[in-house]
């Protein structure tokens, strides 16, 4: 699975074109949000949303046409790439975030929210929100905002995400790097920056490996297998001791019967 970063930047970003992902697995290309100067070369298979609202969806939905497509808020099915829409607290109308598996991997697509999404723990990689630095962007009214970079990278450390890409970088981001801040976790996406998912390949001999069976199986793979020595067995005759001779017992019983006869006559006399 392939992942490119088509933009990094957030609303109005002086250095960064608008966030956006490009998906490529298995023969399928995915466009996830992005907007003027955001847009993938070549064919695409759906163009999916984070929000059916946002400031940008009218240029995303003119874009969108032409490459033949309606951009939508959904799910996408391709072979066994499988991307899911899921909820995120953001603002005050519906907004989502996206989880994408291909491979054994999940990878997840989370450009704007105002709370960590809690789901997201343990994958394998996640795109998340960058707009704010040390302290959170609250809207007005209370309905929502961005969570900062150094909570997001607290948070997702807690959770146990393997990597964390920031990949909505807003102005106050910009400026704490500028005075060369980084985040205690993570890093950041640039625009254009290519991410390869792929399946960690098994060890050439290690456990559950063709080679690792073979060698406990010999016999399986075209090989004879070893001669083990084994302690000579005796044969079950050789094991038994000797059957007693019939006569030699009754010479034994007729000597000590005549013992005891002879002991007997004496005491009475």
């Amino acid at each position: 699975m392939r992942l490119v970063t088509v933009g990094v930047g957030a609303q109005n970003s002086p250095r960064h074109r608008p966030a956006g992902l490009l998906i490529a697995c298995n023969g399928a290309r995915v466009m996830m949000d992005g907007g003027p100067g955001a847009v993938p070369r070549g064919r695409l298979d759906a163009w999916l949303v984070t929000d059916e609202r946002a400031e940008l969806i009218g240029a995303i939905r003119k874009l969108a046409r032409t490459k033949g497509l309606r951009p939508y808020a959904g799910a996408f099915r391709h072979d066994r790439l499988r991307i899911d829409r899921l909820r995120v607290v953001h603002t005050i109308h519906p907004t989502y975030a996206y989880r994408i598996r291909a491979a054994g991997k999940t990878v997840i697509w989370a450009p704007e929210f105002y709370r960590f999404p809690r789901w997201a723990g343990r994958a394998d990689v996640v795109f998340a929100e960058g707009a704010a630095w040390a302290r959170p962007i609250r809207f007005v009214g209370g309905v929502g905002g961005h969570l900062d970079v150094l909570a997001t990278a607290s948070q997702a450390k807690r959770l146990g995400v393997k990597r964390l890409v920031f990949a909505h970088l807003g102005r106050p981001t910009l400026r704490a790097l500028s005075h060369g801040e980084k985040p205690p976790f993570g890093e950041l996406a640039a625009d254009g920056q290519t991410f390869r998912v792929a399946r960690r390949p098994r060890p050439a001999g290690g456990p559950g490996s063709r080679r690792s069976r073979e060698s406990h199986r010999p016999w399986k793979s075209g090989r004879r297998a070893p001669r083990v020595a084994r302690t000579p067995r005796l044969h079950q005759s050789a094991r038994r001791s000797p059957a007693p001779d019939k006569s030699q017992q009754a010479r034994r019983y007729h000597i000590h019967h005549q013992q005891e006869f002879e002991l007997a006559r004496t005491m009475l006399w």
